[in-house]
């Protein structure tokens, strides 16, 4: 149940702070690379989550 509550969380989050994010991330003005940071983090907290997923 625990982790449940991180995930809805974590979803509220994601869909508070979601248009500031796409905003920041399709701006002309940026670096090519942000869409690829976003991914890149979600990829990151995917395998610390299952890493510490296998040790439990």
């Amino acid at each position: 149940m625990n982790n449940q509550r991180y995930l809805i969380l974590l979803l509220l989050v994601a869909y508070i702070f979601s248009p500031t994010l796409f905003t920041w991330m399709i701006n002309p003005e940026g670096a090519w690379y942000r869409p690829y940071l976003i991914w890149a983090m979600l990829v990151v907290a995917a395998f610390f989550y299952h890493s510490r997923k296998k040790h439990q």
